[in-house]
């Protein structure tokens, strides 16, 4: 038997054991709060009644922001490694690049006119 199946093992039986038993014992040995009414109150700063329900409806506009930055924020990331390896890449790199930053332009350009970002 060679050494990393021996290791890997080792590792995956600790934390198979190790892992239950640190849920077990914080269960045991931390605070109980169940006692603790204020704790279980929806608000601890002095308002007892919360106003409207828990259960509201949030307009599409949050998800559209959300998703956009994520979008925009993802593909800037994409532009770090061409930096770090720019003049590897050379001459075609930067062609893709450019072509790159070219559809991140039309895809904001198209974001702002059909007034995706305007609150109404």
């Amino acid at each position: 038997m060679s050494i990393e199946l021996v290791l890997a093992s080792s590792i995956i039986f600790i934390l198979v054991l190790a892992i239950p038993t640190l849920f077990l014992l914080t269960r045991h040995l931390g605070p109980n709060t169940q006692g603790n009414r204020a704790k279980n109150l929806s608000y601890e700063s002095g308002v007892t009644n919360s106003i409207g329900s828990g259960e509201g409806r949030f307009s599409v506009k949050f998800y559209l922001v959300a998703i956009l930055f994520v979008l925009f924020d993802v593909e800037i990331i994409f532009m770090f490694p061409w930096a770090v390896n720019v003049r590897e890449l050379g001459f075609f790199g930067l062609f893709e690049m450019f072509t790159f930053m070219f559809l991140l332009l039309a895809g904001l350009i198209y974001v702002y006119k059909i007034k995706a970002l305007k609150w109404q």
